[in-house]
């Protein structure tokens, strides 16, 4: 797997036990901790989205929370290398554009495995990123 990780590693997480796994697995694909980059992508609130009363909190405040979550599941010495990063919008692309404005040579991301009607209405989050991505992109599976 090194030969395929010579750059940045961007990897999606969204504190399920799959993204966090993915972590690691860049980790054994990079040849340096610091080529990691993880990222958490939180939504844009609507006023009309029924967690509406968010949007009354700044994203500084939002961003500061999720590193804060992050850092927590991330605290082994094995990250202290890895860069973190939150966005906000759509995951699919912001995953997407994050990668390209870094730069990344690999995403490294879990599939949730959703089939049927449950793809269909929530969408997958790893096709976007396939179909909208610059670079290589791993899927892992469970």
């Amino acid at each position: 797997m090194k030969m395929l990780t010579t750059g940045k590693i961007l990897v999606p997480v969204d504190f399920s036990e799959q993204s966090l796994a993915a972590v690691d697995v860049a980790l054994e694909a990079a040849e340096d901790s610091s080529n990691v980059h993880v990222v958490h992508i939180l939504p844009e609130r609507q006023s009309g989205h029924p967690d509406a009363i968010w949007v009354a909190i700044d994203h500084a405040k939002l961003r500061e929370h999720a590193i804060h979550e992050l850092r927590n599941h991330l605290s082994d010495r094995k990250y202290e290398a890895v860069s973190l990063h939150i966005d906000f919008g759509d995951p699919g692309v912001r995953i997407a554009e994050l990668a390209e404005n870094l730069a990344a040579n690999l995403i490294v991301l879990p599939s949730h495995g959703r089939t049927g009607i449950k793809r269909l209405l929530i969408g997958s989050v790893a096709e976007r990123v396939v179909r909208c991505a610059h670079c290589p992109v791993l899927v892992l599976r469970e």
